[in-house]
């Protein structure tokens, strides 16, 4: 527990003092926020913002999850821990690629959307390879071959037609969680605070899962219902690392913000949650906990679909679903926090859910 109380603390006084550092040395590399042309007229007062700001979280989660475990060194650095913060960071230079062609061509097109995909695949595949074949001493590995919604799910193992096919339909699966969530929480990132709030939420989730995991892990508890699942509490002090890293840079980045993550940031943090999703054994489970980035992204997909298939009619005033609200009147504060609040109703659930099917595998009742 210390460890995970350190990485929360040192990630949030690492963004909270200094970002405004970080933001002099952004103005002064000139990585200024380029506006869509076709997005709303009030968002034209942020062009020139600073933007690239997800290095600064990601660079204060790297260094908080170091010092926590120079605080606790009873806490092992581990493959689990590793193989998530090099998730986040592969995805966030995939990112940070995108800002740059941004702002080197100042207009609002980057990577073109097959190169992103292709980048995310290939990403996936890396991550999934070393998840899968990277075994403990005891054997177990960071992943598993199954698909899971709040444990590995029997019926639904990839490898029960053979450990290579297996690993093929694996890596697959892991490549459609990364390109969904990625791109999920990049369309999110799209008011002032938006993203980091709504995330701040589910990586809070996540933090009690994986401390709650590491109560029940199978190799510390051999009772009903346990999870078998590798190194969770190393993984609670990434998801410590990242959401307080997070709660320092929100101050910063709220309207009017005075730094943008950028793809670098949104793109890195939906990386993280992969990670986490895959390594929890909580995939499906994350339809409930990322609920808001589901339903953001999915107006995205409606829009653009229904707008081929009516011949030009439109779903919504403009998508994402924050731009919607926009247009109907709503001011951009009330957007960002009534969304924060639906993050956190999704991160209540998703964790309730979460206990509710350990207590019933476990054949507890809700009064024990």
């Amino acid at each position: 527990m210390v460890g995970v109380v350190m990485a929360f603390i040192c990630g949030a006084a690492l963004t909270l003092f200094g970002t405004p550092y970080a933001i002099r040395v952004l103005v002064r590399l000139g990585w200024r926020q380029v506006v869509r042309a076709d997005g709303p007229t009030t968002h034209q007062v942020k062009k020139g913002t600073p933007t690239k700001g997800g290095l600064i979280f990601i660079l204060a989660t790297v260094l908080a999850y170091g010092v926590a475990h120079l605080a606790s060194p009873r806490t092992p650095i581990t493959a689990s821990g590793v193989l998530t913060l090099a998730m986040m960071v592969a995805v966030g230079a995939l990112g940070f690629a995108d800002d740059h062609l941004k702002i080197s061509r100042q207009n609002s097109g980057g990577l073109a959307e097959w190169q992103k995909l292709v980048g995310q695949i290939v990403i996936a595949i890396g991550f999934g390879l070393a998840a899968l074949l990277w075994p403990s001493e005891d054997g177990s590995t960071p992943a598993s071959f199954m698909i899971s919604l709040v444990a590995d799910i029997d019926v639904l193992d990839l490898a029960r037609w053979g450990t290579g096919l297996g690993l093929v339909l694996a890596i697959a699966w892991f490549a459609i969680l990364t390109m969904a969530t990625t791109n999920a929480t990049n369309f999110t990132d799209g008011l002032d605070g938006l993203l980091p709030g709504a995330a701040l939420a589910t990586f809070g989730a996540y933090l009690f899962i994986f401390l709650f995991q590491s109560r029940q892990q199978c190799d510390v508890s051999q009772a009903q219902g346990c999870f078998p699942v590798r190194d969770p509490l190393d993984l609670a002090v990434v998801a410590a690392a990242i959401a307080g890293s997070l709660a320092g840079y929100l101050w910063w980045s709220t309207a009017p913000a005075a730094v943008f993550m950028g793809d670098t940031g949104s793109m890195a943090l939906g990386g993280a949650m992969v990670a986490m999703m895959i390594m929890s054994r909580t995939e499906l489970l994350f339809l409930v906990l990322g609920a808001l980035y589901v339903a953001i992204a999915g107006s995205s997909l409606l829009q653009r679909y229904w707008f081929k298939l009516s011949g030009g009619k439109r779903l919504f005033r403009m998508a994402p679903l924050h731009h919607h609200f926009e247009l109907k009147g709503w001011a951009e504060q009330t957007v960002t926090f009534r969304f924060w609040i639906v993050s956190v109703l999704a991160a209540v659930a998703g964790v309730g859910i979460f206990y509710l099917a350990w207590v019933v595998r476990a054949g507890l009742s809700l009064g024990t």
